[in-house]
């Protein structure tokens, strides 16, 4: 029998909470496999949640709510935030996880916020100076690329980028069963002497480390898939991240108006469509849920603000699965071969 993980929901993150929030355990819980057990906390104002799951239909769902009477939102600096509403869902949530009261916790909220107070109450993995955040990009090959860091530290040290590209590789390695990931160091150019010297200062770390480190790599290449996992500043990630996230709407957006010049484009639309759906669900970022920031002591995974019900449900297969596969000690072992063999 599956053991019971309890996962903890920020259920006053992101834009559409709870409703998302909510519909996303319940679907996650209707479409897991047999090897799954959870429960979920929801974890925000009570009434809200109560309210909303009395015109729900939860099926089989295993929940319980836990109180927080405020909310960080959106626009909340992420310092003012962990000093000022420690009643907050997001607060409370991470709270949870500390006490080994929950397993794992969720947020689709704001990011900034979850990131810094994860790391000061949960504490960082033996050996990393920064936490990171990374994403899936779809790619040529069957598997994704995953790039990080992706916005969790703008101004990164040669050390840092060596870090993420360990806590990568074997995140990769674990989720995709790759023995040695690809690893590779996004710059401006291939050479070794292009880049900034903080790039110049990684590429040697990573060319020195026990990684399977194939050098720079070019934008352009992640979509090639030259390499398993890409690591950059987060300046950087950031920005290829929305970029990408805008490209499927650019794409609706031509779709659409090529249909509406006349009936035979309509026509040939309506054809395509189905196809295109399936083609296109790659670059949906819901597909992906969230993803894990690695480096702290605890499971926390960070969804799009605008996170959908599918969105939510595959964060909590997301959580379930780094659970499951132990990511944070075999990052710590991972950092620590890397540290002895400097």
């Amino acid at each position: 029998m599956a053991k019971l993980i309890k996962i903890a929901i920020d259920a006053m993150g992101g834009d559409f909470a709870p409703e998302s929030e909510i519909l996303g355990a319940i679907s996650a819980y209707k479409n897991k496999n047999a090897e799954m057990d959870f429960e979920i906390v929801f974890v925000g104002i009570k009434d809200k949640i109560e309210t909303f799951l009395k015109k729900t239909e939860v099926g089989d769902l295993k929940y319980s709510i836990f109180h927080a009477d405020e909310v960080v939102e959106m626009t909340d600096d992420p310092s003012v935030a962990l000093k000022t509403k420690k009643n907050s869902s997001l607060y409370k949530g991470l709270e949870l996880l500390k006490n080994k009261e929950v397993d794992a916790f969720l947020s689709s909220g704001n990011t900034g916020a979850v990131m810094s107070t994860s790391t000061i109450m949960l504490g960082r993995i033996k050996g990393v100076s920064r936490p990171t955040i990374g994403t899936f990009f779809p790619a040529k090959q069957d598997k994704p690329v995953f790039i990080l860091d992706v916005g969790a530290t703008v101004d990164q040290k040669a050390r840092f980028l060596l870090e993420y590209a360990v806590m990568g590789s074997i995140y990769y390695h674990q989720a995709y069963k790759v023995a040695k990931p690809k690893i590779g160091l996004l710059n401006v150019g291939e050479e070794s002497s292009k880049g900034t010297d903080e790039i110049k200062n990684a590429y040697q770390l990573l060319k020195s480390s026990n990684l399977n480190f194939i050098g720079n790599v070019e934008g352009r290449d992640i979509f090639n898939a030259t390499a398993d996992v890409v690591v950059c500043d987060g300046f950087t990630g950031n920005i290829i991240l929305k970029f990408a996230e805008s490209f499927l709407g650019l794409l609706k957006h031509k779709i659409k108006n090529y249909s509406e010049k006349s009936l035979l484009n309509k026509l040939k639309v309506a054809l395509l469509v189905p196809t295109l759906k399936d083609i296109l669900t790659d670059l949906d970022y819901q597909q992906y849920g969230g993803v894990p920031l690695l480096g702290v002591n605890g499971i926390v995974i960070i969804g799009h603000g605008k996170s959908t019900p599918l969105a939510v449900q595959n964060m909590i297969f997301r959580a379930h699965e780094v659970i499951k596969l132990e990511i944070i000690s075999k990052i710590e072992s991972a950092l620590n071969e890397q540290s002895n063999n400097k």
